[in-house]
């Protein structure tokens, strides 16, 4: 049979410490997804086609959008069995996945809010709303998750949507880089150092790896990091806890908040249910005398829409313009195209209900390109249809 691929990648921006560029395939709804470009499926089917010359009127673009298309990526997504406890949903759930091996594996409940940085994830979030239910679903990144990883994330985060008959709300998460949406979900978010082929090995207390882990911000959105372990890692404005295995320090800055330091407790107790040993809590109430450096614990301002830009083919080709300096007033949307609004913390990619399908599956494109051009590449994307009801994109429009 013939191997058809349809192809986008998109570059979400660069960081060092990312390894490079966090590069996948994504596509709108009326898009289809391939493996990531190195993967050794991508490299076969290349190795085996001979280079010859196209006939647009031989390829089967002309399906592509179509209800023969859809139906196909519908069927795909039926045998999934990782999506099958979504469809007995009914009411307010979360539902957490990790991608191993190419497969999507559920995530177990105690651990949600846990991440390893080394792999991707995926998370939806079903909100009833009168008869109907509202579904978010994100793919997280990790710092140090491979290509193949948070490519077939975002592949079956695509695919997700697809078996929610296209109402699902989608989100990309950068770690340390998640939208307030996102964080609350959970408690707690604690990033893990490994991925997929370390985490979750019991070990006996004598062989655990003493690690060092990292308190910081305000009331809700306290994150916790794994963090080298050295004193400079130390600092005088949040808090600590050094983890030995069968003991466990908790060290507090001079200068940290109570919401820090009982996030930290209710950790210890944590510690202390763990299977992996009885562990003798010795909290270390002490003042830090670590050099105090800049907190991250300041928490995201609230959206302020500047800059929204359009995306449309009214004129018989695409054309990408700015509307308006600053604001972003509801009366400027156009049904008919593809609006990108840059809150400054998230970026929403707006699909009007009657976008044309070059304008659907430009407009990440479009977004990718945009936020190369900015200082915050790795903010959250929210990318959302006309017709759906959005409350974050309702804020967002004056």
């Amino acid at each position: 049979r013939p191997l058809v691929i349809f192809h986008v990648a998109l570059v979400f921006g660069q960081k060092a410490v990312l390894g490079g560029s966090i590069k996948f395939e994504w596509q709108w709804s009326t898009a289809h997804l391939c493996q990531p470009r190195n993967s050794s499926v991508f490299q076969a089917s290349e190795a085996m086609q001979k280079p010859q010359k196209y006939d647009w009127k031989d390829s089967n673009l002309a399906l592509f959008g179509s209800k023969t298309e859809k139906d196909v990526k519908k069927a795909a997504s039926e045998v999934e069995t990782a999506w099958q406890p979504v469809k007995e949903c009914t009411s307010d759930e979360l539902f957490v996945w990790r991608i191993e091996k190419f497969k999507v594996k559920a995530w177990p409940k105690e651990d949600y809010g846990k991440f390893f940085s080394g792999d991707s994830y995926i998370v939806l979030n079903v909100t009833p709303d009168g008869d109907e239910l509202l579904y978010d679903v994100h793919f997280w990144i990790g710092k140090h998750s491979t290509q193949d990883e948070y490519g077939t994330a975002a592949y079956k985060t695509v695919e997700l949507d697809t078996f929610l008959d296209d109402k699902a709300v989608q989100h990309r998460e950068v770690q340390e880089h998640e939208s307030s949406m996102f964080k609350s979900y959970f408690k707690t978010i604690t990033y893990l150092k490994g991925g997929c082929a370390t985490g979750f090995r019991q070990v006996k207390p004598e062989e655990y790896k003493p690690r060092l882990l990292h308190f910081c911000g305000v009331r809700r959105n306290i994150e916790v990091k794994e963090v080298k372990l050295t004193r400079k890692a130390l600092n005088s404005n949040d808090v600590f806890i050094l983890d030995l295995g069968r003991t466990a320090y908790q060290w507090n800055g001079k200068t940290c908040n109570k919401d820090e330091r009982i996030k930290a407790a209710a950790f210890l107790q944590q510690l202390e249910k763990s299977a992996t040993a009885r562990r003798r809590l010795s909290p270390w109430m002490r003042t830090a005398s670590a050099p105090s450096t800049s907190s991250t614990r300041a928490c995201r301002t609230c959206p302020t829409p500047r800059n929204p830009r359009r995306l449309s083919d009214e004129s018989g080709k695409l054309q990408y313009s700015l509307v308006s300096e600053g604001n972003c007033p509801r009366s400027m949307i156009n049904e008919d195209d593809v609006y990108i609004i840059d809150t400054g913390v998230e970026i929403f990619v707006y699909v009007g209900a009657r976008a044309s399908d070059a304008e659907k599956m430009n407009a990440l494109q479009y977004a990718h390109d945009y936020l190369k051009t900015t200082q915050h590449p790795l903010i959250p994307v929210t990318a959302c249809r006309g017709n759906m009801k959005n409350p974050q994109m309702e804020k967002v429009l004056d």
